[in-house]
């Protein structure tokens, strides 16, 4: 099983928001993309860690869920150690909103030991066209430098398959990404 080269670095296992690089080094400069990989028994979906609170994205955002025969496709970084309490924040650990999780994460080069975040206290709830962007940003022509894996396209496909609380127009709007 791989992990990180260098002790100095661990990797992440991206699903939500932070596929997209500029989101996610918004606050943590040091993440480099490693890899696309499968986390395999898990399911993507969308929610608020509580009912009806507020939040930036006005939404529901990603969680996995344990699922077993399902899988979540996405992204998996590299991060300096010296970002781990940012990550952190951002994943609203200390808040109660998100728990890290080490995850095995299959990839082409074999399995890879990962630090990922799945939501405490799971309210389903529909995502924001905000956030719903986000996503569909992270898969259009202009961003796809690091994304040419065939597997990109079935990743978005099972996000919409496979969570409930995302609208069937969402896979419209994905559709129209792939051309």
């Amino acid at each position: 099983m791989s992990s990180a080269a260098a002790t100095d670095r661990f990797m992440y296992f991206a699903f939500g928001s932070n596929l997209l690089r500029e989101r996610l080094q918004l606050a943590n400069p040091s993440a480099t993309f490693c890899t696309t990989g499968r986390l395999k028994d898990y399911v993507l979906n969308f929610g608020l860690w509580e009912r009806h609170v507020d939040n930036a994205w006005h939404g529901g955002v990603a969680t996995i869920e344990f699922c077993p025969g399902a899988e979540v496709w996405g992204v998996i970084w590299t991060v300096s150690n010296e970002n781990l309490t940012s990550l952190d924040n951002q994943e609203g650990v200390s808040q109660g909103q998100y728990s890290p999780l080490e995850v095995s994460v299959e990839t082409d080069e074999g399995l890879m030991l990962c630090r990922t975040y799945q939501m405490n206290n799971f309210h389903a709830c529909p995502p924001s066209p905000q956030y719903k962007q986000v996503l569909i940003l992270w898969m259009t022509p202009d961003t796809l430098s690091y994304k040419s894996s065939p597997r990109i396209f079935p990743f978005m496909d099972s996000m919409v398959k496979k969570s409930s609380a995302v609208p069937k127009c969402s896979l419209i709007l994905l559709i129209k990404t792939k051309s």
